[in-house]
Order: C-alpha cells, then sequence, then structure tokens
C-alpha cells in the first residue's frame, strides 16, 4: 500500500514526531492559502501555488509553499504589485 507526502512525512518521524509532522503540514497549507488569498486580492493568479512535494516527503525539509509557474504577464502583475507595496 503506497502513501501520499503526508504519510510518508508522518511515518518517517516516527510516534514522536508524528503530531509535528501534522502541524507543520497545517502551517504549510495555511501559509498557501493565505498567500493564494492575499494575491486574488490584487488581481494575481498563481495557477501552479501549492505545496512542495519534495520538502513534505523528506523527514529532514520544512515544508515548502512551492509558488510555481506563471505566465509573463502574471510575473509582470506580481511584480508590480510587489513594487507599489514597497513605495511609501
Amino acid at each position: 500500500m503506497s502513501h501520499g507526502p503526508v504519510e510518508e512525512r508522518a511515518r518517517r518521524m516516527g510516534a514522536a514526531g508524528r503530531e509535528t509532522a501534522v502541524d507543520e503540514i497545517r502551517e504549510v497549507r495555511a501559509a498557501r492559502d493565505e498567500l493564494r488569498e492575499a494575491l486574488a486580492t490584487v488581481g494575481v493568479r498563481l495557477p501552479s501555488l501549492g505545496l512542495d512535494l519534495v520538502s513534505l516527503a523528506s523527514p529532514h525539509l520544512a515544508p515548502l509553499v512551492d509558488l510555481g509557474r506563471c505566465r509573463p504577464d502574471v510575473a509582470r502583475r506580481l511584480a508590480s504589485v510587489i513594487r507599489q507595496a514597497g513605495t511609501p
């Protein structure tokens, strides 16, 4: 029976680390969702935004948000929003 990355991460961490693994995964999912919502408010959608499966499967890496890929116009829109946010 194969396991998904979440189950595999918890299994590799052992019984004592399972709760930590679950908390880390919840945190990275929440961060992804927060970023998706914030980007949507400024009209930016990253279609590949997700969780990094390599980091989820590793007992040695912290789970990461994968920003993915986007079209050039989306990258320019994101750059514009970032520049505007940095302007006092």
